[in-house]
């Protein structure tokens, strides 16, 4: 997925989830959107779906932790996928 696909596929969650329309790649989502601990769970939910992965526990702290903007969110996403297809690559070779 580039990062086009996937930045629209965040704007299409922040839209049909949060009724937030099209923030800014560079806005303070807490402070600027009142988006909170419960929303940034439910971002994470509809992630893992969209990508077909499922995120652990620290993985998903360490998100809520350090992601406040949308361009924080492709940068770890895009991040995570190399990790995630070596992951599946290890499981289908033991």
């Amino acid at each position: 997925m580039t990062r086009e696909e996937l930045q629209t596929e965040i704007y299409k969650i922040f839209r049909e989830q949060f009724e937030i329309d099209n923030p800014a790649p560079d806005d303070d989502l807490k402070d600027m959107h009142g988006f909170d601990s419960i929303d940034a769970i439910e971002l994470l939910i509809e992630l893992e779906k969209i990508l077909g992965v499922s995120l652990d526990q620290e993985t998903k702290k360490d998100a809520m932790l350090h992601i406040r903007t949308v361009n924080q969110i492709c940068d770890y996403v895009q991040e995570l996928m190399p990790r995630q297809d070596a992951a599946k690559t290890d499981a289908v070779h033991r």
